[in-house]
Order: structure tokens, then C-alpha cells, then sequence
């Protein structure tokens, strides 16, 4: 009896695929393959972001926040002046914070107060990006901070990318194909992931960064690469 229900067991363990295929479940109708690729398209950007700010002290903390007022202000008229536009200056960090000297055995003793104002510019005329750093820096700016680049519009260069990954998948999916004596009869299913993201920041050293300089900071862009990664199902057949 036992081996009865065992080999009725195994036969329907068998059988189960056929099952599957006469419901028109693809798993098991037909022998796919699932692929991964990625395709890339390198572009200059078109835009760039700089953190940069000022950082002031003084004895009381209206003090420190006053100071930090005006030199601020004088640094925000330098990229008005230079043709930033308003919509293009965003205040990131704003604070306060009290300064305090500790010695050995003896209480902390307060020493006053620092203020920080820091700002993100947007700059869309990459020539520009030198001169503003040198006039912010002139204008009174304590740092410039990271730089990054990246694309106003960064479609047409993901479309590039995608024509690229396309490519590359099917050339994968028929090279396996070939490989376990098969052939693609179609592509079942594409999914894409990923897209465009702005490249990393860099830290931009402020070196002897002069308004009265004669010759501007020279700032490198180079090129910016879009990446796309899709995955395809295929079917394939004899």
C-alpha cells in the first residue's frame, strides 16, 4: 500500500510540467532565458552645483550671526553680480553653535559663539564656474566646498543609453542561445533599471582662489556618463 501512494506521488510529480503547459503558464510551456545588460552614453554636462559659505565668530552669539549677515551678503552679491540668478542660490545649512576651551582638571570655559552659513549656487555656463568661485572667495566666502556635474536635461543621452543596452542584450541572449543549441524565438518581457543620477561631488580645493587674480581658477568638467540597465526575458526554441 505505501508503494502504491509512492509511485502515484511520483507520477504526479511528473506529470505536474505537462499540467502546467496545457494552462499556458510560459514557465513551463516553453525553455526561456533571462538576460541582464546595461548600455552607457558619455555626454559633457551642462551644469554644475557648488557648496560654498561663511564661517564667522565672535564673542556674543548676535555678534557672530551679524558678521556672518554682512559678509554673506557681500558674498551673494558676488554671484549676482557674476550672473547667478536668484533661483539659483539655495541656503543648505544655517547655525549657531557656542565655542568652548576645555582644560585639563578645570571646568569648560565658554570663549564665544560661531555662526555658518553655507549655500548650494547652481551655475549653467560651466566657463563661469571659475570666475565665481574666485569672486566668491574675494567677496569674503571662508569655503568652497564640493563640486558637482550634471545635465539639465539628461533624456537624449538616456535614450543613447538605451539603444546601447538593447543592443548589448541581444547579443548576450543569442550568444547563450547559440551556446546550449538553441535559438531566440522572441523576447518575452523587457524591464528597465536604473537611469541617470548626477555624478558624485568632488571636493574643489580653494588654492589661491583671488578676485584681483589675473588669471581665473580653472575648473576641469570632463564628461558625465549616463548608464541604463534593463533585463529581458526570451523564449527560446530548436
Amino acid at each position: 500500500m505505501q508503494m502504491s501512494l509512492y509511485a502515484a506521488a511520483l507520477v504526479a510529480a511528473v506529470m505536474a510540467p505537462g499540467a502546467h503547459a496545457q494552462s499556458g503558464d510560459p514557465a513551463f510551456a516553453a525553455t526561456t532565458l533571462n538576460v541582464s545588460a546595461y548600455g552607457e552614453a558619455r555626454i559633457a554636462p551642462d551644469m554644475a552645483t557648488i557648496s560654498l559659505g561663511v564661517e564667522t565668530t565672535g564673542p556674543t552669539a548676535a555678534g557672530a550671526m551679524r558678521g556672518n549677515a554682512e559678509r554673506m551678503s557681500r558674498v551673494v552679491g558676488a554671484l549676482k553680480a557674476a550672473g547667478i540668478a536668484d533661483r539659483d542660490l539655495q541656503t543648505s545649512t544655517l547655525s549657531l553653535s557656542p565655542q568652548y576651551v576645555y582644560e585639563q582638571n578645570r571646568p569648560q570655559r565658554l570663549t564665544g559663539y560661531q555662526a555658518s552659513n553655507q549655500l548650494t549656487v547652481t551655475v549653467t555656463d560651466l566657463t563661469r564656474l571659475g570666475p565665481v568661485a574666485d569672486a566668491v572667495v574675494g567677496a569674503g566666502a571662508t569655503n568652497v566646498g564640493q563640486i558637482s556635474f550634471g545635465l539639465a536635461n539628461p533624456v537624449s543621452a538616456e535614450n543613447t543609453a538605451r539603444i546601447a543596452a538593447v543592443k548589448s542584450l541581444e547579443d548576450k541572449a543569442a550568444l547563450y542561445a547559440r551556446a546550449v543549441g538553441y535559438k531566440i524565438n522572441r523576447l518575452v518581457n523587457l524591464s528597465e533599471g536604473g537611469g541617470y543620477t548626477p555624478g558624485p561631488p568632488r571636493p574643489m580645493p580653494m588654492m589661491a582662489m583671488r578676485a584681483e587674480a589675473a588669471v581665473a581658477t580653472p575648473v576641469e568638467a570632463g564628461d558625465l556618463k549616463v548608464r541604463i540597465d534593463i533585463t529581458g526575458l526570451f523564449e527560446l526554441g530548436r
